[in-house]
């Protein structure tokens, strides 16, 4: 088995946090190093424990010289394993020279061309959550357990052995509040700005609209209390703080599953149960299997849901 391994997974904010078990899994065994997004940099080292190589892929055209300097740091690892499955995250191992590199087979992964750069294609059973998807991916480097890769933790309540608590950095006046995520990586999976306002109108004073980039405007049309401008350990705090948390497939409703709080999900283009909040399948009020709109969703399901959970 390797010894020293190289991991990939370069973003985004979801996607690290669903990788940081299977990486956690590795530790002891492995002296790992996980290339990443330079964002999330601080994220990985801190809560997985493991060193880094920060990229920006996107200015690299721009950054030869940052570039080189980046693939010279993944030279000379025993193997590498990519968690991302595509063609970007695939290369940079092959061209760094690391000769044996694990990656999902062609049932799991993401950009097909990306089989050519991996050597060692893993099996996974894709109707599973992709935290336990990526748990199987690491178990490759686990070959003396019979019984199957790890079990992922239940709702992934990392602040109990890992270094959440060393995340978080305090914003002062907020917790308890029920936070809203009206924002969304892609325009489909946003649910209608009306149906968020009508949401924070029932909820009333606890609710708290968390913005991310270009998201400002957005918070604010929904009528709530606005939180302040974040930082990502700042975020990680008002979301551990929190309540509830209500919002669609993005990296802060995952964020906050990790972190242990109650999540609510509202799904309609992505599959919750591949991508819910893990642990927490049966709050997400599940479009996917019908309409795969967000429009279908209605405040009275939420609301439901905001009832049951509040309760628990």
């Amino acid at each position: 088995m390797p010894k020293r391994l190289l991991v990939l997974r370069l973003s985004a904010l979801g996607d690290v946090i669903h990788t940081i078990p299977a990486v956690v899994s590795l530790r002891g065994e492995h002296e790992i190093t996980w290339v990443v997004e330079a964002p999330y940099r601080e994220l990985v080292e801190i809560v997985a424990g493991v060193k880094t190589i920060p990229v920006r892929m996107k200015r690299w055209m721009g950054e030869p010289s940052a570039m080189c300097a980046a693939l010279r740091q993944m030279r000379h690892f025993d193997a590498s394993m990519d968690f991302q499955g595509l063609i970007k995250s695939a290369a940079l191992p092959w061209i760094a020279g690391v000769k044996t590199r694990y990656g999902f087979d062609g049932d799991a992964i993401r950009e097909r061309p990306a089989l050519l750069f991996t050597n060692r294609k893993v099996h996974v059973d894709t109707t599973q959550h992709v935290i336990e998807q990526n748990l199987a991916l690491a178990a490759i480097c686990h070959p003396e357990q019979s019984d199957g890769p790890p079990v992922a933790r239940e709702v992934l309540r990392f602040a109990q052995d890992d270094n959440w608590s060393e995340f978080l950095s305090e914003v002062p006046g907020l917790g308890g509040d029920i936070v809203l995520l009206p924002g969304a990586g892609k325009p489909r999976k946003l649910w209608p700005v009306a149906r968020f306002r009508d949401l924070a109108r029932r909820i009333g004073p606890k609710a708290l609209a968390v913005w991310g980039p270009d998201e400002r405007d957005l918070a604010e049309a929904i009528g709530a209390r606005v939180a302040p401008p974040t930082n990502l350990r700042e975020l990680a705090w008002i979301l551990r703080k929190a309540e509830v948390v209500i919002g669609a497939d993005t990296g802060p409703l995952h964020l906050a599953a990790a972190l242990g709080t109650k999540a609510i999900g509202l799904y309609g283009p992505t599959d919750p149960r591949r991508n819910g909040p893990h642990g927490q399948l049966d709050r997400c009020v599940d479009r996917f299997r019908t309409t795969k709109s967000m429009e279908s969703i209605t405040v009275e399901e939420v609301m439901t849901i905001l009832e049951r959970v509040a309760g628990e």
